[in-house]
């Protein structure tokens, strides 16, 4: 009687350790010909350390940690009153140049051209008094009626005279053809340099207000209204909306139901009755051992492959690492495409 006992505890016992071998096998990657391929991965969102970039007292944080954002969402500000001012004198630079290139394209005024022949006019007379008086004194000088020191001042005057005189021909020609090509050049360059400077102030007074760059959920605040904060510090850390998606390996037998593109279906362990659909976004080319913290009901140091399953329409049920199960479809026979 105990030996059929025993016999039948053996194929009770050989039938558990069947079924459980059976059982482990269907969570296993499965890479046979038509069979669905069953991946266990983990929930990955991507965070994004929000900073200024540009330095300053943070004069507001508006949103706490758990609150969600939207993309342009202005979600932290810094006292602009510094970039302010010098927004202002960058501006106030930008004038002077306008009005100083303007001055130059427009040239003189009718008024200070006339000044400009009248004193031509002014010059030449002078150039005809001296040389009546080098004139004069040139004949007198021979007869010794005046001396030869008051001939030689005839002459520096009439030197003198001339030379006004075609400096002042000079400033009336200038004058009516206007700057030369050279100076209006300098002062539109001028222009140019001041209107960059107020562009870059103008960017330092928008950089005082931190925006979301998508939509997402603040996780942390990291500083508070009165710090001050250096450029490039971050104020806010948030996850991303989108993309989610799942980090999973699959051996190297299973890569044929891996192709990117591929549709999946992700189960969570908290509602598996409201699965997820996905699709293969990548399948990375080089091999490597299996992570310790992939959540396979079997872990062995085998040679996988990582695959990032995007999912389609996430919502606030998919966590940061948590673990999902990834069922992908039988692949499509090559001769059936």
């Amino acid at each position: 009687m105990s030996k059929k006992i025993l016999i039948g505890t053996v194929v009770i016992a050989l039938i558990a350790i069947g079924g459980f071998f059976l059982v482990s096998q269907t969570g296993r990657l499965s890479s046979g010909e038509g069979k669905e391929l069953v991946l266990y991965g983990n929930v990955e969102i991507r965070q994004v350390e929000l900073a200024f970039r540009v330095s300053g007292r943070l004069e507001e944080v508006m949103f706490e940690e758990g609150d969600a954002v939207t993309t342009n969402d202005i979600v932290a500000r810094l006292d602009a009153t510094p970039y302010s001012d010098a927004l202002k004198v960058a501006q106030a630079e930008v004038a002077m140049r306008v009005a100083e290139l303007s001055r130059l394209e427009a040239g003189l005024r009718p008024a200070e051209i006339d000044r400009a022949r009248a004193r031509v006019a002014e010059f030449e007379a002078g150039v005809n008094m001296a040389q009546q008086n080098y004139d004069r004194r040139a004949v007198l000088v021979q007869s010794g009626a005046v001396s030869r020191q008051v001939f030689d001042e005839s002459v520096a005057a009439l030197r003198v005279a001339n030379e006004r005189l075609a400096a002042a021909r000079e400033d009336l020609s200038i004058a009516i053809e206007g700057f030369r090509n050279e100076e209006i050049a300098a002062a539109s360059a001028g222009l140019q340099a001041a209107e960059a400077g107020a562009v870059s102030v103008q960017t330092k007074v928008n950089d005082a207000n931190l925006v979301a760059p998508s939509d997402g959920t603040i996780l942390s605040r990291i500083n508070e209204r009165g710090s001050i904060v250096q450029a490039g510090e971050p104020v806010l850390i948030m996850a991303l909306t989108r993309p989610v998606w799942i980090r999973a390996y699959v051996e190297e037998p299973a890569l044929g139901h891996v192709a990117p593109g591929a549709l999946a279906e992700i189960i969570t362990d908290s509602d598996p009755d409201h699965p997820y659909q996905g699709q293969v976004g990548f399948v990375s080319p080089v091999a490597e051992f299996t992570p310790r913290t992939v959540e396979t009901p079997d872990l062995r140091s085998d040679l996988v492959y990582q695959v990032r399953i995007i999912v389609d329409a996430p919502d606030d049920g998919l966590r940061q690492g948590m673990p999902v199960t990834v069922r992908l479809a039988p692949p499509t026979k090559r001769g059936d495409q």
